[in-house]
């Protein structure tokens, strides 16, 4: 009887010690649990459900008009353009800004001495404000006084309106855009780098890649392929929330060339303040957002090595 009745003090003080965890665990978590719920569910139900509003701000009635709003972003000619210039914008920077920042990443792994100093030179545009970034990128694209049309003039060569022509707005955005994520995702790749085992070059300079682009292909590029796979989900991510350029230098022009899905609803939403057609829009943002980031760990995850 001693034994089963220490058997079952030792039962009770484990699950006592258990539940004393739990709430350990509840409570540490507990802060976490309501800023999510404060500053990202509630908005997220809020904008779902004033999507289904005529809500304007400054008035305070509003009604419920079902999906109108949506059925109305249907034959929305500003919303299509947004959608496309987007989509556009995106099919650019992300590749490009993602192939640059591996090559970048492993011209620095291959250098010895200067590693942090090009290191810090890459990820300079990451950290740098974004207001004063845009005065020097609209002083180089400038069509009279900037550098860019100066050293095109050398060659015999006109020099575009780079942000004032429908033409060419969006195309120059993208190279800011590009310039502003490659040292991002440099760092990214270098961690990735890093973390291979130098065992594998080894192993594989043996079995007869004797080369560096043999060894790439046979080394690297798998082993960089949980990075590869966070890097493209942040890069297409960032490409599409793109804002802060757009406001700050072309303002949607010349004609909406360069009007984004973020500039489309900061419009509806804080200039015409049609909050309940702005919140349609954002839901079907946030819908698109979802609908890519599946697609590609549906895609990319199955090609994906862990180890």
């Amino acid at each position: 009887m001693s034994s089963v009745a220490l058997a079952g003090n030792v039962r009770s003080a484990a699950a006592l010690r258990a539940r004393s965890e739990d709430r350990t665990a509840w409570l540490l978590a507990a802060p976490a649990i309501v800023l999510l719920l404060l500053f990202v569910l509630l908005p997220v139900a809020a904008v779902i459900f004033l999507g289904f509003t005529d809500f304007e701000l400054g008035y305070g009635k509003f009604r419920f008009v079902g999906f109108e709003n949506y059925a109305h972003l249907l034959n929305d000619r500003t919303f299509r353009r947004s959608l496309w210039n987007t989509s556009v914008y995106t099919a650019i920077v992300a590749p490009v800004s993602i192939v640059l920042g591996l090559g970048v990443a492993l011209l620095i792994e291959g250098e010895g001495r200067a590693r942090g100093f090009f290191r810090t030179v890459y990820f300079l545009p990451v950290a740098s404000l974004i207001v004063a970034m845009a005065t020097v990128w609209q002083y180089i694209f400038h069509p009279t006084i900037g550098p860019l049309n100066a050293l095109l003039s050398l060659a015999g060569i006109p020099g575009p309106n780079w942000l004032g022509a429908s033409n060419t707005v969006l195309y120059s955005l993208s190279i800011i855009g590009i310039w502003q994520s490659v040292g991002f995702n440099m760092v990214l790749f270098l961690a990735g780098l890093t973390a291979i085992p130098r065992e594998l070059y080894a192993a594989a300079h043996v079995d007869g890649a004797k080369s560096a682009l043999d060894r790439f292909f046979l080394v690297t590029w798998p082993m960089l392929g949980p990075t590869t796979l966070f890097v493209v989900t942040i890069s297409i991510t960032n490409a599409v929330k793109v804002f802060e350029t757009v406001k700050m230098l072309t303002d949607g022009g010349p004609n909406k060339a360069s009007e984004v899905l973020l500039f489309t609803i900061y419009q509806e939403g804080f200039v015409y303040l049609r909050v309940g057609y702005a919140s349609a829009m954002t839901v079907v943002f946030l819908a698109i957002l979802v609908v890519l980031m599946l697609l590609q760990y549906r895609v990319l995850d199955r090609r994906v090595h862990y180890t």
